[in-house]
């Protein structure tokens, strides 16, 4: 698993050409610039349009450029794929089968990074055989569609959908797949979000997709290592090492016992932290 931030993932209507320019500005990992649910039907080719110039000429800095296409079953789906080459990674919606990944792999560049949306009751029983085709890298969990799908009711502590989360989260993490969660839908709300976003954080998303700006920073903030958790990695680390150059398999911090396997953690904690940092000083 890459240690690449992707705290907050924000998605720009790519028919949006005053959306685009500030797309530059925005302190988010990653943008998914979006063919499909953003865009009308008589905008989808203005739109493809757009957004292959725009990938062409203009410099996001570190930003990951992920691009959503239309599903290959539409008319667009398969112009779109020829079109966003210059994407970072190419977002197939409605990701059904590891059948469907291939299709849209056979139309792109070979190895160019494939992500998934999570969206439908079919696509979460196969997340493991999706997860592991050897071009995806990420999954996207679309759980709004899937909500609408499961015909669940709406609930702040998202009980109705965390078996769906957790699959999802089991098979990327197996196949050590990017895990994005979903969007909260309540964009001026912002402790629903800081709760979502927690509770997101806790389960093991690597970050959150957003559809507002003023997202960008409570995601930034709750998808990143507190300083606390930096400290205790630090000290962790320090005291395992140290028990090791004394001939001894375990350490103590803080009253609790320390093995290799929370070192593991630990170090994967400060590279996270570092990766922040860089991303942030580009």
């Amino acid at each position: 698993m890459t240690a690449r931030p992707y705290r907050s993932v924000l998605y720009i209507p790519a028919s949006k050409e005053r959306a685009l320019e500030k797309a530059k500005t925005l302190p988010v990992d990653a943008i998914i610039f979006d063919l499909e649910d953003a865009v009308a039907v008589d905008e989808k080719e203005n739109a493809r349009a757009l957004l292959t110039d725009t990938l062409k000429t203009t410099d996001y800095g570190p930003r990951a450029r992920i691009a959503r296409i239309n599903g290959l079953d539409t008319e667009w789906g398969q112009a779109d794929a020829a079109a966003v080459g210059d994407a970072d990674a190419v977002l197939l919606p409605k990701v059904n089968s590891a059948a469907d990944v291939q299709a849209l792999a056979d139309l792109l560049p070979a190895g160019k990074p494939i992500w998934a949306m999570m969206e439908t009751p079919l696509g979460v029983l196969n997340a493991a055989e999706i997860a592991a085709h050897p071009q995806l890298q990420g999954f996207v969990l679309g759980t709004n569609d899937l909500a609408k799908d499961l015909n669940t009711r709406f609930r702040p502590d998202r009980e109705p959908l965390l078996t769906s989360l957790q699959l999802c989260l089991l098979a990327a993490r197996a196949y050590g797949v990017v895990a994005i969660d979903g969007v909260y839908n309540a964009f001026k709300d912002a402790d629903g979000l800081r709760a979502e976003c927690d509770q997101g954080r806790d389960m093991g998303f690597d970050g959150k997709t957003l559809i507002h700006p003023a997202q960008v920073d409570i995601a930034n903030a709750a998808f990143a290592p507190t300083a606390a958790e930096i400290d205790l990695a630090e000290r962790q680390i320090a005291a395992f090492e140290e028990a090791e150059a004394a001939g001894q398999g375990v350490a103590v911090v803080d009253g609790k016992i320390v093995e290799n396997l929370h070192i593991v953690t630990a170090r994967a904690t400060l590279a996270k932290a570092e990766a922040i940092a860089a991303l942030e000083a580009d």
